[in-house]
């Protein structure tokens, strides 16, 4: 075994000692400079580390760690006989160099000459994950246009961990993270602050698929309820100029497609708050010539205003609203029932507590999300407490609430004189819950009674904030990624400016990026291997006589995936060299950190070229049976023969990675996929590779996590399954500069 030792050198004018790598073996030896130096007093020589008498004696014996344990498992990989002291020598160098730029880079920003005379665009990412929107608009460039990543926004820590050392700390940003639930009160008001009055010009994000639903309709409540209409408050209150939201694609026919219809209804019901005015003096007007349903108008009016109210004031707003309603059924509690009727019928006693109920959504909404909160961290579902808390949820709900008084309403059978009463109450009620779109429609025959449908579709024109059409599904392969994801977005475009309906693909048929071309240059590493420096992979010897077939699938290109000749690379060259367009030329080498405390003190940055790239510790029976799949090609072909040899698994999936197509979606959970030619499941950063992240984009904290542990953690590992592909956001980012204005 060769030793590797640490030594003092000789000390400077400051009587300071640098710290030497220093390896003899067979006659040879190999010193390397450390670029640390201490106090003789502060060095341990018996145990090889730094004295706590020393201020950096943790970030200095980490390093010294790192570098020794990289040096010990890299004179082990190779045979003594092709272990040369140069190769030794640029091993540890390389390390040394990495640690050293960053160590010296005390200021980390943009050249300002780069930008002159150029526009930039500004952006906020909302339930921003890793960070594969924000990384996809960092890379896009249109003319004389660029973007300026403002905020990110989730609520996990290591989200925010990702974040910080990506965009601040590598890059260099002035980027704010705000990790913050998006349905608590004080979130805008928070958002607002950090934003510093900066006008923002694009909001990206995609709230969850789970919180979209129809209200009252339900029969599952997730902990991300609602998240979907916060979304649209943050639009709102933003006034952006365009936003985008992703979802996968099955949000399109959830529900037999109302989801979709709900999800455009509440886009289009955003208003325009300076055109206002005109809308509400409308209604008045017709208030004033209607006849028969004055009551009704008065409604739409009072429902108008919730529209334009902050969370305080639309708090009485709604409370203001259910008792005028309320007043109405007092008036005629005593056309319908007698005295005593009126304290003892649950009919009656139903109304009466549902108005009590409507007038406390605030309340009702808060005891929503903790029990919603407490369903999901108790993981009730599919269980015999599930239904029963779904039903407490579903009737504290207020369309749920309207029903039960319509129904109670019903039950009493009052008399025909008192039916047209009754009706108005129970559509005052339905008219406080509905959105914005919805109460259009249903001004409509009162505007076509007063001749004035040509004046309402003007004011409409000029209310309305923003215009969308259909979504459109986004295939990530269309775009230069390796992967068959596909993705459904939703393009909102400010009145003032151009609509978009798609992004067009910059990629076709066979010229797309095959999972080979995205990983062969990663596939130098065995069983609970990690590496920190690439190394060569010799195409010609690992893969004999397919070669040729193989070495022909790597092929030069653009950075969009492009078949190309001019400034062209291969994908796994765009990976290693980045596609910032050498925006950051001062930006920092890839770093790893554990937790916040090492990202605040630059010592205990691990610094290396590559990262996030460690294989798991599988035992004998686990790569075998991984090897009887890769070898069938079909985890299904595949299960007849693990039964035979007594191997089989509960598992449900592996999906096989085919060299020369695209990989199937990459979700969260590693060992779903066998890699093309080892029996092993990928490493985050082969994972990385299919999703198009920059190879310098580290993904921080813990690798993974398992059981209960997932409802609160975002491992390395989700925050790669989770993130949009920042190729597909460069490429929406792009067509947004094309029509920007």
């Amino acid at each position: 075994m060769i030793n590797v030792k640490f030594y003092l050198d000789k000390a400077d004018k400051n009587r300071l000692y640098p710290i030497h790598l220093f390896i003899r073996e067979k006659g040879n030896q190999v010193k390397v400079a450390l670029r640390e130096k201490i106090k003789k007093k502060d060095w341990d020589n018996k145990n090889q580390l730094v004295l706590d008498t020393c201020y950096e004696h943790k970030s200095i014996n980490k390093y010294l760690t790192f570098i020794k344990h990289e040096t010990e498992k890299y004179i082990s990989s190779i045979p003594l006989s092709q272990l040369t002291d140069i190769k030794l020598k640029e091993k540890i160098s390389s390390l040394v160099e990495s640690k050293r730029k960053n160590s010296e880079t005390s200021i980390v920003c943009e050249p300002t000459e780069y930008y002159e005379g150029k526009k930039t665009i500004t952006f906020v990412d909302l339930f921003a994950g890793a960070g594969g929107f924000s990384e996809g608009f960092l890379q896009a460039e249109l003319g004389n246009k660029f973007y300026d990543f403002l905020l990110a926004s989730d609520i996990n820590d290591n989200c925010e961990l990702t974040h910080l050392a990506r965009y601040n700390h590598q890059l260099g940003l002035e980027m704010e993270f705000q990790r913050q639930d998006i349905t608590e009160p004080d979130f805008l008001d928070n958002m607002i602050k950090k934003l510093k009055g900066k006008q923002v010009d694009v909001v990206c994000g995609g709230p969850p698929c789970q919180s979209f639903s129809l209200a009252g309709k339900r029969k599952k409540f997730d902990k991300k309820d609602d998240l979907f209409a916060h979304y649209l408050k943050v639009i709102r209150q933003l006034r952006p100029k365009y936003f985008v939201m992703e979802n996968v694609k099955g949000i399109l026919t959830k529900e037999e497609g109302k989801i979709r219809e709900m999800i455009l209804q509440e886009i289009r019901s955003i208003v325009d708050l300076k055109e206002f005015s005109q809308l509400v003096n409308f209604v008045a007007y017709l208030k004033k010539i209607e006849k028969e349903s004055p009551f009704i108008l008065e409604c739409y009016t009072l429902r108008l205003q919730f529209e334009s109210a902050t969370d305080k004031s639309l708090e009485s707003l709604k409370e203001k609203y259910i008792e005028i309603v309320e007043n109405r059924f007092r008036l005629l509690t005593p056309k319908i029932v007698d005295y005593k009727t009126s304290k003892t019928d649950v009919s009656i006693s139903t109304i009466r507590h549902g108005f009590n109920l409507l007038k406390r959504t605030n309340e009702l909404a808060y005891i929503r999300k903790k029990v919603i909160h407490e369903k999901a961290f108790c993981n009730l579902d599919n269980d015999s407490f599930a239904e029963s808390f779904d039903n407490f949820l579903m009737a504290v709900d207020a369309d749920s609430i309207v029903d039960r008084i319509n129904e109670a309403f019903k039950a009493l059978k009052p008399s025909l004189e008192y039916e047209r009463e009754i009706f108005e109450i129970i559509q005052a009620l339905e008219i406080y819950s509905i959105s914005f779109d919805e109460c259009m429609d249903g001004l409509e025959k009162f505007v076509e009674k007063a001749n004035k449908k040509k004046e309402f579709d003007e004011i409409l024109s000029h209310i309305r904030l923003y215009n969308i059409e259909e979504p459109f599904v986004a295939l990530a392969s269309d775009y230069g990624v390796p992967q068959n994801r596909e993705r459904v977005l939703f393009i909102g475009c400010r009145k003032d400016q151009k609509l978009i309906t798609s992004v067009p693909p910059t990629v076709h048929g066979k010229d797309k990026v095959t999972v080979f071309e995205a990983l062969h240059d990663l596939d130098f590493l065995g069983n609970d291997d990690e590496k920190f420096t690439y190394e060569k992979v010799d195409i010609e010897a690992k893969y004999n006589g397919t070669a040729s077939k193989m070495q022909a699938l790597i092929r030069k290109r653009g950075i969009d995936g492009k078949i190309s000749d001019k400034n062209a690379a291969t994908y796994a060259e765009w990976s290693k060299k980045g596609r910032l367009n050498g925006r950051f030329v001062n930006a920092k080498n890839p770093f790893y950190v554990r937790n916040f405390e090492e990202l605040e003190n630059i010592g205990l940055h691990l610094s290396a070229p590559l990262h996030n790239h460690k294989t798991s510790n599988q035992n004998a029976d686990v790569i075998k049976r991984l090897d009887v799949i890769l070898k069938e090609g079909d985890y299904e072909l595949a299960k007849k023969k693990l039964k035979i040899i007594g191997l089989e698994s509960e598992k449900r999936n592996y999906n096989v990675l085919k060299p020369d197509s695209q990989s199937p979606t990459v979700l969260t959970i590693a060992d779903d996929y066998i890699h093309y030619a080892s029996p092993r499941a990928l490493t985050v950063r082969e994972m990385a590779r299919l999703q198009s992240f920059d190879d310098s984009f580290v993904f921080q904290g813990k690798r993974s996590t398992g059981g209960n542990k997932r409802k609160s953690e975002v491992p390395q590992y989700t925050l790669v399954g989770n993130a949009v592909p920042p190729l597909l956001a460069r490429a929406v980012a792009l067509e947004i500069l094309e029509h920007i204005e």
